[in-house]
């Protein structure tokens, strides 16, 4: 048994590890300890591997010190550095305690990440059972059924869970086996909290009536995972069909799709913006509520990421409130000008035609916004010049954006508005060395 389970993890980590900096999770408890022993060993045998562990102190139970001075004394004996970070935990209403502990506990693990690196945690088969029946109390759908998958990208790295093919009474076999010390920490009696009412009060019964249920709940959870990949691959090909440069969607094209392929796509087009979706309420209210509002109307939805818009038959995210206009400020050529609504970069790079004239002596480069809609410009090609708040209405631009679009100054006049177009008089002639406008907005 304790060949096996170590022979298994082994093979688990040479089939997804690569030669680098690995990071492992150690709260001190029988999990962790079994992770940080067998990682140990590993890279002892294994070249080309270094190893850190990282103990994050919340702060929220009286031994909290005793804990990590027991965790320093294991890494010490084990010749592993111990990085020890205090959280601090900013609990808002209706917000659960175990859920921001964990935030906390996984925003110091980015911290310390290093890029390519591996962050190792010891959830085992009956975290996964845990996780899976959470995820069912909160109606998920594939994505919340997946629970854990064994191996994701996390911050400029990678997440892996070697131990989900393992229950707890596995990993505390081998542990006495192998004669380990760990922490018990009494706040896992409490089953005030979810997980802890799941681990003592539910799943043994579902032990007792199904022996083998963490087994096939893993199982099921891998089916999930495998099916939400594929709805994730539908959706991305969608989304490269019906999405603008600047991250919005159009409604035309999102009014062909079925309804449950309309939403998966919603729901993809939201993650990748913000990092997670609302709640299936508010996603099905975007296409009747937003989407088809009345045609005069100004339809918005405000979810926990900011709020979902249409203008000109197209649908925006805001992530929190409109970016704040910025003063004028001077461009320095070849050298990307980070503003608050996006990056700006004017290049004299001659392997295209220059699209702006380069300034004269007396013309000094500036970048503005948020002019006045009565400005008027005249953009090449056009005949006669038009009002600022008319040139919105015919290039799309939504009212939201307008205050934080560049507008490239020649001295006092305007030049060109990056994105849309150059005004009459700045243009480059063709054969003559000029400016080339790079904008690339924040979406």
């Amino acid at each position: 048994m304790i060949d096996r389970l170590q022979a298994e993890v082994f093979t688990i980590l040479d089939a997804q590890l690569q030669p680098g900096p690995l990071l492992v999770g150690y709260s001190g408890g029988l999990d962790s300890r079994v992770l940080l022993e067998l990682l140990a060993r590993y890279v002892a045998v294994k070249p080309g591997f270094s190893l850190q562990a990282i103990h994050v102190h919340h702060g929220l139970n009286p031994k909290a010190d005793e804990w990590l001075q027991h965790c320093q004394t294991v890494c010490a004996v084990l010749d592993v550095p111990l990085i020890a970070r205090h959280a601090i935990l900013e609990k808002k209403a209706r917000e659960s305690l175990e859920d921001v502990a964990r935030q906390a506990r996984y925003d110091l693990f980015r911290e310390h990440l290093a890029t390519g690196g591996f962050l190792l945690t010891a959830h085992h088969q009956d975290d996964q059972l845990e996780t899976l029946l959470l995820a069912l109390k909160r109606g998920s759908g594939p994505r919340g059924l997946s629970a854990m998958p064994r191996h994701i990208a996390f911050a400029s790295g990678h997440l892996i869970r070697p131990l989900l093919s393992f229950d707890r009474r596995q990993l505390a076999e081998w542990a006495q086996n192998q004669h380990l010390s760990w922490i018990e920490d009494d706040s896992n009696q409490n089953e005030q909290f979810d997980r802890n009412f799941l681990r003592h009060s539910v799943i043994p019964l579902l032990r007792d009536r199904w022996p083998e249920i963490a087994a096939t709940a893993s199982r099921t959870a891998s089916l999930c995972a495998e099916q939400e990949s594929l709805l994730d691959e539908i959706a991305a090909l969608d989304l490269n069909t019906v999405k603008y440069r600047d991250g919005s969607l159009q409604i035309a094209h999102l009014a062909v799709l079925s309804p449950a392929r309309r939403h998966q796509l919603l729901r993809y087009w939201l993650r990748e913006l913000t990092g997670t979706v609302p709640t299936q309420s508010q996603l099905h209210k975007i296409w009747p509520e937003v989407a088809l509002a009345r045609e005069d109307a100004m339809p918005e939805l405000i979810w926990q990421k900011g709020s979902v818009r249409r203008y000109q038959q197209r649908l925006y995210q805001l992530n929190g409130p409109v970016t704040s206009p910025f003063c004028r400020q001077a461009i320095p050529i070849n050298q990307p000008l980070e503003l608050s609504s996006g990056m700006l970069t004017l290049s004299s790079d001659m392997t295209t035609p220059a699209q702006l004239r380069m300034p004269l002596q007396n013309e000094p480069l500036s970048v503005t916004c948020n002019l006045a809609g009565s400005v008027k410009m005249h953009p090449l090609g056009r005949q006669h010049s038009r009002e600022l708040k008319k040139l919105w209405q015919e290039y799309e631009v939504a009212p939201w954006l307008r205050g934080s679009m560049p507008i490239i100054c020649y001295g006092n006049t305007v030049a060109a508005v990056a994105g849309l177009f150059v005004c009459q008089g700045f243009g480059c002639p063709e054969n003559q060395s000029g400016l080339n406008i790079h904008w690339q907005p924040n979406v």
